[in-house]
């Protein structure tokens, strides 16, 4: 089965990080993603732009509403995601434990709905 890990964490936090901070934060994102890779449980994942840099769409009264980010005054923001093939549930919440984002953010696990 399927689990998307949604990564979330803090922008103005990781923006703070010195290069050296933010070159041991991608090693261990790159051990991370290899360990998956290596369990045959790595399906897809990629980082995000800065929510600044995103777009919302809606629509309010039968017209296209665009909407520029920041979205919200929330502590943490979508940074990025791995999609992975775990065998359970528990198996999913096993690789979010790992995950590096673990340890300073916060890791939601969803199963993908398989239509």
């Amino acid at each position: 089965m399927k689990y998307l890990l949604a990564l979330y964490d803090d922008e103005k936090q990781w923006m703070s990080l010195s290069e050296e901070e933010m070159g041991e934060v991608f090693a261990a994102y790159g051990a991370y993603s290899e360990a998956l890779e290596e369990a045959g449980a790595f399906v897809s994942g990629e980082p995000l732009e800065p929510t600044h840099i995103g777009q919302r769409f809606r629509t309010k009264d039968g017209r296209l509403v665009v909407q520029d980010g920041p979205f919200s005054d929330t502590k943490e923001q979508l940074g990025g995601y791995y999609l992975i093939e775990a065998p359970d549930l528990d198996a999913a919440l096993d690789w979010a434990a790992k995950c590096p984002c673990a340890s300073y953010g916060v890791v939601e696990v969803r199963p993908v709905w398989e239509m």
